[in-house]
């Protein structure tokens, strides 16, 4: 499996933005998490610690698609820059407001700049991979592999946030996840070989989610998201009610994992199946592997089974990628990624919203019920629309 991913490393340029990226996409998988755990710690509320985490989600998908504009108009580094800055501010900030005691209001108000200027990365690294590949098999792989750089993120992320709020402060994670996220940006920012152009030729009015394949994917990713936010925040509760919470970061590690391993698999191979019916595909086999974590209570079960369920994460990530590039034009291709964080983000929101409230009122491993439910639906909407997920054939590049 190894071959393929070291042909992509002999690009000039492509370690420098690859190993900025992966170390700014660290916050990704703390931030939400580094919230819950500190705002719980002092409230003992998980309904107000899934609420705050919530408003940064729900920023950062507003937010999203106009960044990504900006980009496609003006530049990477021009626009990244000075959002990572205020984004680190805001952080910064809410931690004081917290240790301080501000009123509840506050708290809020900085989740809402921090999400706002949370910077996706991811979609800015597959932008490049885009500019660099695109038409060629080696995309595919470029992709698989960012996809794999993200379960990366999220096996070493919930863990060292957890560890970090648990056993050393519960400011640590979040301290940690604003020195990744700022240091990691810039350096990203200044790898300007590989930076995309600025298409100054073409025309661009419209916007990618006007596109129906677009907007099917995103209603998948909305629901997908949901699946991660609520399993997010219902697994800090489920290690808490079995006395073993450092464990939660752990749990989650073990969703990651499976996900790692099958990215890292599934982008060696090369498929003749076309992308809509990979894609179908793996939504069914997604829905599946969140069936049983509704039905565990032991921690070591369910470490296995969320191991499972994260089998086709990336599969289903990966594929959804390679249709926006296939169906979305390179004007746009920016915007039409971050479409894709968006709806992630807005689902987020709303699984850590409704995680908490569930775990407040009926536990965690009813809760559990409501990740189920949103992986079905999202099997739902993509078998149902599938069919405007069919893509042209893409050019080889010689």
């Amino acid at each position: 499996m190894v071959g393929p991913y070291r042909e992509l490393f002999s690009r000039p340029g492509v370690k420098g933005f690859v190993i900025s990226g992966l170390i700014g996409r660290m916050p990704m998988a703390m931030l939400g998490l580094g919230i819950v755990l500190l705002i719980e710690e002092l409230t003992r509320s998980f309904g107000m610690a899934g609420a705050v985490a919530g408003t940064v989600n729900v920023s950062y998908a507003v937010a999203a698609p106009l960044m990504g504009r900006l980009v496609d108009r003006f530049g990477q580094a021009r626009v990244i820059v000075p959002l990572v800055l205020t984004h680190g501010a805001a952080l910064a900030a809410l931690m004081l407001c917290v240790e301080f005691g501000a009123p509840a209001w506050t708290l809020f108000a900085s989740g809402v700049v921090i999400g706002a200027a949370a910077v996706p990365l991811g979609s800015l690294v597959r932008a490049r991979w885009s500019h660099l590949l695109g038409g060629s098999d080696e995309l595919h792989t470029a992709f698989s592999f960012e996809s794999v750089a993200d379960e990366i993120v999220f096996v070493a992320g919930p863990a060292l946030a957890t560890a970090l709020a648990t056993m050393v402060s519960p400011y640590a994670g979040l301290t940690v996840t604003l020195l990744c996220a700022v240091g990691g940006t810039l350096v990203f920012a200044m790898q300007r070989g590989t930076e995309p152009p600025i298409r100054t030729s073409e025309k661009h009015s419209g916007s990618p989610i006007t596109i129906p394949g677009i907007a099917l994917l995103s209603c998948v990713f909305l629901a997908m998201g949901a699946v991660f936010g609520s399993v997010d925040l219902i697994t800090v509760a489920f290690a808490a009610e079995r006395g073993v919470k450092p464990a939660a970061g752990l749990l989650l590690a073990a969703v990651a994992c499976g996900s790692l391993i099958s990215g890292l698999w599934y982008g060696a191979r090369q498929w003749r199946t076309s992308l809509r019916s990979r894609f179908v595909r793996a939504l069914a086999v997604f829905a599946v592997g969140f069936t049983p974590i509704a039905l565990i209570g032991d921690v070591w079960m369910m470490a296995l089974a969320l191991f499972l369920a994260g089998l086709a994460i990336s599969p289903t990530i990966i594929t959804g990628y390679a249709l926006i590039e296939r169906l979305v034009p390179p004007h746009l291709l920016t915007e039409g990624m971050t479409w894709l964080s968006t709806a992630i983000g807005f689902g987020v929101a709303l699984g850590a919203w409704a995680g908490g409230r569930l775990t407040d009122t009926f536990g965690a491993s009813n809760a559990y019920g409501f990740a189920f439910g949103s992986a079905m639906l999202a099997v739902v909407i993509g078998v149902g629309g599938s069919a405007w997920l069919r893509t042209p054939v893409a050019p080889q590049k010689s």
